[in-house]
């Protein structure tokens, strides 16, 4: 390999990794906040290591100038959804964006590898502002549920272990893991509503609670020392029963609370 200088050609495609997982997490946020479920259960990111891009450069016999465009996924991005279905609606989210141009796609769920390999990939060419200008770099997106990543991970390590020639019992046992993998994925996908009813259900009584205790915090602020103590006593009777109704409408006192406080406070 030539004697280039590997920090500073891998610059570009950490910054684009690292403005990828910032961009993809908040649009995780928003549409939590939008529709109260995202489709995105968390996003990871990493920069190929230096002797990984050699060992692929050579062996799909990429010459050193031109490794930029030999190799598509220095630059990863993987994305992690519950449900086989949310993967193609963050495919569709990718694939609307202004701010990056699809190269291609790959959907290995369909099309799964003989290996029983399962997920969707996405190429893109992702633009960095560098201090010499704007550059561009291809990002390899990857999209799977947490079962086929489960699956994945295991892959990887065994052909890493066995350098890409596994035992044929291996590459078996492998094979009916990815079945169960994608069995369990189908059983999950079958209860999807129950599943999205109980966590939403969990996220409103969060964030019921998180609001009581934050209004509390603040008639502390207001010196309302009574009334605070008062409506924490209330917090954790209806905590100990559970009673999400009677939380909610506590909150809505405390709402009410909270601005006589302020009215007070500024005359």
């Amino acid at each position: 390999m030539d004697g280039r200088d590997w920090n500073l050609f891998l610059q570009p495609y950490e910054q684009a990794v690292e403005e990828l997982k910032v961009k993809l997490k908040t649009m995780r946020s928003e549409l939590k906040m939008r529709e109260a479920y995202a489709p995105i259960e968390f996003v990871t990111g990493r920069v190929k290591k230096i002797s990984s891009v050699m060992e692929k450069a050579k062996r799909l016999q990429v010459p050193p100038d031109k490794l930029e465009y030999g190799i598509e996924d220095i630059a990863g991005i993987r994305i992690m959804c519950q449900f086989v279905d949310d993967i193609h609606r963050v495919a569709g989210l990718i694939r609307s964006r202004q701010d990056l141009t699809l190269v291609y796609e790959k959907d290995y769920i369909t099309n799964f590898k003989d290996s029983g390999y399962r997920s969707y990939h996405m190429i893109v060419e992702y633009p960095v502002q560098t201090a010499l200008g704007l550059k561009k770099v291809l990002a390899e997106i990857q999209i799977r549920t947490l079962a086929m990543n489960f699956w994945a991970t295991i892959e990887h390590s065994l052909n890493y272990k066995y350098k890409e020639s596994l035992p044929e019992d291996v590459r078996q046992r492998l094979k009916k893991a990815a079945e169960a993998a994608s069995l369990l994925d189908t059983e999950m996908s079958s209860i999807r509503a129950e599943i999205l009813d109980a966590q939403r259900g969990f996220e409103e009584k969060s964030n019921v609670v998180s609001r009581v205790l934050t209004g509390i915090q603040h008639l502390y602020f207001y010196h309302r020392f009574r009334e605070a103590a008062q409506f924490q006593l209330k917090f954790n009777e209806l905590w100990e029963q559970e009673d999400v109704f009677g939380l909610k409408q506590l909150s809505d006192e405390l709402e009410q609370s909270i601005v006589k406080a302020k009215r007070g406070a500024q005359q």
